[in-house]
């Protein structure tokens, strides 16, 4: 007779424990010296059962930071959602977005601790989170089109644009209003954005 093997059932860790015990590793240490151990630790799972997930650190944190980013877009989405038409919608949750990303936690830690995480993002390749904003300003910019209130153009073009501009002010937020008020400052946003997607009339 050949013995039974018993296997013991096995339980899929989520892949929110996982990333909520690196988000707790990155406001605590900072990106540069969080760690895979560090994080399977702190979601007491098993350094094989987080590797098996995500091979690297950078691997982890790339998938961190696309759920932070997402959530934070989606809020400030959520929040204009009542805007009268496209455009009002698109410049409002744009510089809600600003807010709201400069404001968070972990991606206040990034910028202020490990800013030259971000420069591949800026000069070699946009990142899933770039991504991200950007899919949210061509469906405005489309939605725009469609009710008259944004300014006919190439979308592509257009979103890469917005984004390039708005990335900018998510950069420098901090040290651009050392001696600027910051309310004076995404004020100008607006009228930046509200100037360029316009309408123009003959």
């Amino acid at each position: 007779m050949t013995a039974k093997r018993h296997t013991p059932p096995t339980t899929r860790v989520a892949d929110r424990v996982l990333l909520d015990a690196a988000r707790e590793c990155v406001l605590e240490q900072g990106v540069r010296r969080t760690t895979l151990t560090d994080v399977a630790r702190r979601a007491q799972v098993s350094r094989m059962t987080l590797y098996r997930r995500h091979p690297d650190v950078r691997s982890l944190l790339g998938a961190l930071m696309t759920r932070e980013f997402g959530e934070l877009m989606t809020r400030a989405a959520a929040g204009v959602i009542d805007g009268p038409t496209a455009r009002d919608r698109l410049v409002r949750g744009a510089v809600a977005g600003v807010r709201a990303i400069t404001a968070d936690p972990v991606m206040r830690t990034v910028l202020d601790r490990d800013g030259a995480m971000v420069l591949p993002y800026i000069v070699e390749r946009l990142g899933s989170t770039q991504k991200i904003a950007e899919a949210y300003l061509v469906g405005q910019l489309t939605a725009g089109h469609a009710d008259g209130s944004i300014r006919r153009a190439d979308t592509a073009a257009q979103a890469r644009a917005l984004l390039l501009t708005v990335q900018s002010f998510v950069l420098s937020l901090a040290p651009a209003t050392a001696d600027v008020p910051v309310e004076d400052l995404l004020a100008e946003l607006t009228h930046l954005l509200e100037a360029s997607l316009r309408p123009e009339h003959p």
